[in-house]
């Protein structure tokens, strides 16, 4: 090779230097991304079973708003340095068509229903491959850095070596089993890491049908204004407990509440008005109004 010949080597590999560091600092200045994903048959079944005893979707009530929240919060501790894209729910319905309880899910904030199909023995249909197409894409897209995937099908492994194919981490969580494992080993084997909740975490959002506690006096729903009001008076309670130095690191989050301090507002509420909020996604979401709008005055 001629000198001219290693002159033009060596500015080609300069060159490519070049690319390299710049491609580098692009990559640093992007911020880390996370989704959560659901395999909501996998997580009613299993906090069901460990909570009620049953996995029986009739026989309980699963605040799906107060987990989603809870379970957001928790992302938010785990990977600390990044925002959160979304969470994706995934649930059979026959002929997908939503139901009440997945409708109100769906109009929650960052949060995305995708629905299989519902058998003739309930069992969901065409979960896994909407999984796995999503998980695709946004890897593939550098959408994600990280995916929290809350499933146990062995069927999910493809879902998870296409995302991992494309660069992105999946952290698989689980949910406590009383006896033996709820998840496949293969899936277990292929993940990233892995995290399991207890019976503490899932027990404030699950009830037995048969058990509930709070009714309606006189069956009158309270109005989106009364329970706004109520939401205002627990905050001034919360705000006299804690005091203001404590507002600046629950502002942080606005607009999500902690799950615990969510579901202490839930219980409170419930106990003011005599009326259960579970399932009520509007009036939920005006207590939360009440209780941030009164704290975000005072500061």
């Amino acid at each position: 090779m001629n000198t001219d010949d290693l002159t033009a080597l060596g500015a080609r590999i300069d060159r490519t230097n070049e690319l390299l560091h710049r491609m580098l600092a692009e990559v640093a200045k992007t911020p880390s991304t996370h989704s959560i994903f659901v395999d909501a048959g996998y997580l009613y079944a299993a906090v069901g079973r460990l909570v009620a005893g049953t996995e029986d979707r009739r026989s309980f009530d699963l605040d799906a708003e107060g987990l989603i929240d809870a379970l957001i919060d928790k992302a938010r501790t785990i990977f600390a340095d990044s925002r959160l894209l979304r969470v994706y729910w995934y649930d059979g319905a026959r002929r997908r068509i939503h139901t009440a309880e997945q409708q109100s899910i769906a109009e929650l904030p960052d949060v995305k229903v995708r629905l299989g199909n519902l058998n003739a023995n309930n069992q969901q249909k065409g979960v896994d491959s909407l999984i796995r197409t999503d998980l695709e894409s946004l890897a593939r897209h550098r959408a994600i850095s990280d995916a929290a995937l809350i499933g146990g099908d062995e069927d999910l492994v493809s879902a998870v070596e296409a995302a991992q194919g494309y660069g992105a981490r999946v952290h698989l969580w689980g949910i406590e089993a009383p006896e033996g494992r709820n998840q496949a080993e293969p899936l277990l084997w292929e993940v990233d890491s892995q995290r399991t909740f207890d019976l503490d975490f899932f027990k404030p959002y699950v009830s037995r049908r048969a058990a509930a506690t709070y009714e309606a006096t006189g069956g009158a729903r309270p109005s989106r204004e009364d329970v706004r009001f109520v939401g205002a008076q627990i905050a001034a309670k919360w705000l006299a407990a804690r005091g203001r130095e404590t507002l600046q690191e629950l502002l942080h989050g606005h607009p999500y509440l902690p799950g615990s301090v969510d579901q202490d507002l839930l219980v409170e509420a419930e106990g003011l008005l005599q009326y259960s909020l579970r399932g009520q996604a509007d009036l939920r979401r005006a207590l939360r109004d009440g209780f941030w709008e009164h704290l975000r005055a005072q500061y």
